[in-house]
């Protein structure tokens, strides 16, 4: 049976991606920050552990519990908006250092921590947001959400270099804008269809692909 590791499994996209891989027939260990989110999750039948992607020693311990070579996929979807400020209106230093501890520090340890439980083919999926494309900035708005997402886009393109001697493919995806609490209710699509998107681009993505930023149905975005 094929082994995943979610994060940020509690609600929203991380909830559908535990949903649809268990009902695929894997093996799911979801992670969350609220506890009660866990019966919910484990009435999928999932494996659950509560962690905060931005504590450090939470994510050691976490990795700590996965076996060596263990998993086929690890999806790192935690994530969180902040403010959506423009730059000209300025971000107080804690909301700063919020954002991005859980955004990119998270997902940067989590990679280091958790490379040696992944299988040779295996997979890491970083969830980014076409709001990280630097070339496809048309507003000011939201600068600290597109900051932190231009920077784990360059961590998920270092991990892809650094990965690929161990056959271990990391692709970088954009899910679209989806109505969840953080996408609204105005938004495109709906979560089932984006992660059902998602799992086939995950599945289909291979060695030559490796840290390419794509959307949840394939297609390239520019850095």
């Amino acid at each position: 049976m094929p082994r995943a590791l979610i994060t940020g499994a509690g609600r929203g996209i991380g909830f559908e991606l535990a949903r649809q891989y268990r009902d695929a027939g894997w093996d799911v260990l979801a992670t969350c920050r609220n506890a009660d989110a866990v019966a919910r999750l484990e009435a999928l039948g999932c494996t659950t552990s509560l962690l905060d992607v931005a504590d450090v020693a939470a994510i050691e311990a976490l990795a700590g519990g996965v076996p060596v070579n263990s998993l086929d996929l690890v999806v790192l979807n935690a994530g969180v908006a902040g403010d959506r400020k423009p730059v000209l209106d300025p971000t107080a230093p804690e909301d700063f250092d919020a954002v991005m501890r859980t955004n990119v520090l998270g997902p940067m340890r989590l990679v280091a921590a958790l490379a040696d439980r992944v299988r040779k083919g295996g997979r890491i999926a970083v969830i980014s947001s076409r709001m990280g494309s630097i070339g496809g900035i048309a507003n000011g708005r939201s600068a600290l959400y597109r900051a932190s997402k231009a920077a784990v886009n360059a961590v998920a393109r270092a991990a892809a270099i650094e990965l690929a001697p161990r056959g271990i493919i990391v692709v970088v995806l954009h899910p679209g804008w989806v109505r969840t609490d953080m996408g609204g209710a105005q938004a495109d699509i709906d979560v089932a269809t984006s992660v059902t998107g998602m799992r086939a681009t995950i599945a289909q993505t291979s060695t030559a692909d490796s840290g390419r930023f794509v959307d949840y149905a394939g297609a390239a975005i520019g850095w």
